[in-house]
């Protein structure tokens, strides 16, 4: 055989050597890297579920702030129409005169929009409005 043959076989014989390695270590490492691999995504699911989970509760807390907030404002409102009331009655207390007046107002707009009141008369003067069911 000639050198340049020899180095040929040499060379022919080093890549097949290099594929066996190669192949050697896939062999080997490729079920520990599937291994990591898997537990790699294992981790990012479950870094997933957590911070979908701190998502979803920190929405609830919003809107349990949210809740508390809106029955503050209500309490709130609600004082201010108690306190409004409680100022529009002691107005009327002494002055029938503004009630009929309120009263007979409320007949003409109530006529005004196709209602109609019977009047009968009672003890005390006052008629006493009656709902026609006919129409």
């Amino acid at each position: 055989m000639s050198e340049y043959e020899q180095d040929e076989l040499t060379a022919k014989l080093a890549i097949v050597g290099l594929i066996a390695v190669i192949s050697v270590v896939l062999f080997a490492v490729g079920p520990v890297y599937n291994v990591w691999s898997q537990g790699m995504n294992g981790k990012a699911e479950l870094q997933k579920a957590e911070y979908t989970r701190q998502v979803a509760v920190l929405e609830a807390q919003a809107k349990m702030d949210a809740a508390s907030k809106l029955a503050d404002a209500e309490v709130e409102r609600a004082k201010g129409v108690a306190k409004a009331n409680s100022i529009i009655g002691d107005s009327l207390k002494d002055n029938p005169r503004y009630l009929q007046y309120l009263y007979i107002t409320g007949l003409q707009e109530g006529s005004e929009k196709g209602n109609r009141t019977i009047y009968v008369p009672t003890e005390g003067g006052m008629p006493v409005p009656t709902l026609d069911m006919t129409k």
